[in-house]
């Protein structure tokens, strides 16, 4: 009987909990350093400038352009919202102090937390690689003692964020591609999320999320001959491809969408946005252009906005192009037609049907519609716009355009344009003001009217040139009317009077979908990446980067030698960048050795070479090579995700080189050796980032020969006030 019921006893359910003491240690002294006195200095260090701008917008709801995207500035804002920030700071310049209203702290505690917890993945990242555990101690303890880490993750900056971001995506690839069934789900989908904001937070972190797709393609890859099923194989690939397809681009959407949520006012930026999304904006253009009529009529008076790239207005003024420009060839002599860049009455322009004389709208207006024939008079100088078959001054591959006088010298007028609504509903679309994208074609040749992107010289006082072009498809051809009033009175004096003194009053906004507000934002961004400023005094180029070259100043105390530079631990540095000859030339020697057919590793050491290797190796590259194409102003801090990968690189072939002096008898000995070196290397790590870290903290005033005596490489930009 007793042994009855001590059989049927109740189940018990229990709760096994496992804790890393190492990992916590190790995110312990990654917090005391990050946290270290967060609030100094308490003044603009570096890029705060344009960040701590970007969260005062936000707080304010008003609109503003980035060419990056903007979760790592959302993220900023809402830890500035929770801690109480008001937004009513102005960000003017590098090291202004900071007043009261500031919560420096919590506008700084995102980088400052992500930095830290940077120490903590790359721990758990190395151990998931199948590492020994003291490797993944040695990745985290080289994080941690980087100089370059620490001084971005104590300010308002974005590589800390992005990075984590990136390294906890790529971990939970690793892990998706462990399991099997609903758990390998669950980690790709967490690696998706992940990925999805790395690359939301600036779009250098697509660098990351190419290498979670190469990571989970040669997983498919190696399942080629684990799986006999070519149906499951497929399943297999399409269900992973599709997660991190579509849950990134979510992610990616979705920032988008609560970011021009929070922004529904009128801000500095508009003007970098079309005339439609402006006037969808509270306060933007809309208060301009209330009032105005809808359709384009006969007798309208408007202005030509270019539609897409520089934001500029079609122009002109009473100067003409000069009989012969500087190579040589002569010009039409005729009234110079621009695009300018302000807002000015020489903007204005009134439509006109050929065949009527009078400029004053009818009643009902006469609307112009799609495929109609009219003439654009300048409002100023009532000249018509118009071109022939003569060279553009600075695009001579283009046909010049004017604004027709008659010199009588037997070039009549070519002044006709046909009306080409681009967005049209219908053949029969009108013409109307902010929302129709039209392309104005020359009538007798057939050429677009064109915003070229050159600037003329002295005498078209450096405004852009407009040109007619063949090539009709090309989007600097695409313009829209944003101003736009009746025209009220023949009398030309009376025209100027109306040009000159009229003012619009304010009106309700207009309304754009989410979609359509999005994409103009994408296309925006990729449009005004070129246009990114070049030159700076600390910009330095890519191959300078594995060398440490440049620093970067990030600010300078007004009262002392205390200052904060982007510098990197040099004895990490350099013995990463060896790392990588390492890594290349073993990688060399195995293949040519395996191709051989010699033997001299195990399966095993030689498989977690490759796989482990392949990740970091290619992790460093990818995040690395790209900036060698890119045609902007680079700092240092590009370098940092690519440089994280080096420093797991580097902590693998310490870990590589251990185990092959362990697997041979004859070079055993040399362990002990070896293990000594290693431990004389570390220690110069810590010496050099307790050295350095001077820089990074910004709260010592430095004398002048301590400040030289940091100064170990001459093309290093430190800067010495000297002191009377």
């Amino acid at each position: 009987m007793l042994m009855n019921e001590m059989n049927h006893s109740p189940s018990r359910i229990y709760l096994q909990l496992e804790i890393d003491v190492i990992a916590i240690g190790l995110l312990i002294l990654a917090l005391c350093t990050r946290l270290y006195k967060l609030d100094e200095p308490r003044h603009i260090v570096f890029d705060e400038l344009h960040y701590g701008r970007y969260v005062s917008l936000y707080t304010k709801g008003v609109f503003f352009f980035d060419a990056h995207p903007p979760l790592g500035k959302q993220l900023l804002y809402l830890a500035g919202s929770i801690a109480g920030y008001d937004g009513n700071f102005t960000f003017d310049r590098i090291g202004t102090p900071y007043t009261d209203n500031v919560p420096v702290k919590a506008l700084r505690l995102v980088p400052a937390v992500s930095g830290s917890f940077l120490v903590l993945i790359t721990y758990f990242l190395m151990l998931e690689l199948s590492l020994h555990q003291w490797t993944a101690i040695l990745a985290a303890l080289l994080v941690l003692l980087e100089n370059c880490f620490l001084a971005q993750s104590r300010f308002m900056l974005l590589e800390s964020i992005q990075i984590l971001f990136g390294l906890c995506g790529v971990y939970c690839i690793i892990k998706s591609t462990k399991r099997i069934g609903l758990t390998a789900l669950v980690w790709l989908c967490a690696a998706a999320v992940l990925l999805g904001c790395c690359f939301s937070v600036k779009y250098s972190g697509l660098y990351t999320y190419y290498l979670s797709l190469f990571l989970v393609g040669r997983h498919i890859w190696l399942q080629l001959n684990q799986i006999k099923s070519g149906t499951r194989l497929l399943f297999s690939a399409l269900w992973r491809f599709a997660v991190l397809l579509i849950i990134p681009l979510a992610v990616y959407v979705s920032v988008f969408y609560m970011h021009l949520s929070m922004l529904p006012k009128a801000g500095p930026h508009d003007s970098v946005m079309t005339s439609a999304f402006q006037a969808s904006l509270q306060g933007g253009l809309a208060s301009i252009t209330h009032g105005q009529p809808l359709h384009v009529a006969h007798g309208s008076q408007i202005t030509l906005r270019h539609t897409h790239g520089r934001t500029c207005w079609l122009h002109s003024h009473a100067h003409v192009y000069p009989v012969r420009y500087a190579d040589g060839r002569g010009s039409s002599h005729q009234q110079q037609v621009t695009c300018y860049s302000f807002k000015d009455v020489n903007n204005w322009w009134i439509v006109k049907r050929p065949d009527q004389a009078s400029l004053a709208v009818s009643r009902p207006p006469d609307a112009i519609r799609h495929g109609d024939i009219v003439q654009l008079l300048h409002g100023i100088t009532s000249r018509a716009l118009n071109s022939h078959d003569v060279a553009a001054a600075v695009s001579p591959q283009s046909q010049e355009v004017s604004c027709y006088i008659d010199y009588n010298v037997s070039m009549p007028a070519q002044n006709l344009w046909r009306v080409d609504i681009v967005n049209r509903d219908s053949e029969e679309s009108t013409w109307d003001s902010i929302r129709s994208l039209v392309r104005l074609v020359h009538v007798d040749t057939g050429s677009g009217l064109r915003y070229s992107g050159r600037q003329l010289p002295a005498w078209g006082f450096h405004q852009h040139e407009i040109v007619a072009d063949k090539v009709l498809s090309h989007q600097d051809t695409i313009w829209n009317v944003e101003e736009h009033r009746y025209t009220k009175a023949d009398d030309r004096k009376e025209r100027e009077r109306e040009l000159v003194t009229a003012e619009m009053i304010p009106t309700a906004v207009t309304q754009l979908t989410f979609w359509e507000k999005f994409t103009e934002l994408q296309y925006k961004m990729i449009a005004h990446a070129p246009d990114a400023p070049h030159g700076h005094m600390f910009a330095s180029e890519p191959a300078e980067w594995p060398l440490l070259v440049r620093s970067i100043a990030y600010w300078l105390s007004p009262d002392s030698n205390a200052q904060i530079h982007l510098i990197g631990n040099i004895v990490t540095w350099y013995t990463g960048t060896i790392s990588v000859i390492v890594y290349s030339a073993l990688l060399a020697i195995y293949s040519v050795r395996k191709r051989r057919a010699c033997e001299d590793l195990p399966p095993f050491v030689l498989n977690k070479f490759y796989e482990t290797g392949y990740t970091l190796f290619l992790g460093y590259w990818l995040h690395y090579l790209p900036y060698f194409f890119i045609d902007r102003t680079l700092f240092l801090h590009h370098y940092l995700p690519a440089y994280i990968f080096k420093i797991l690189l580097l902590a693998y072939i310490v870990d590589h080189i251990y185990l092959v002096l362990q697997l041979h008898e004859k070079t055993r000995h040399v362990t002990n050796l070896f293990i000594l070196c290693v431990t004389i290397w570390l220690s110069y790590i810590v010496l050099t980032f307790k050295k350095f870290s001077v820089l990074n903290y910004g709260n010592v005033d430095l004398k002048e020969n301590d400040l030289m005596s940091l100064r170990w490489k001459d093309t290093w930009d430190f800067i010495l006030h000297k002191k009377i």
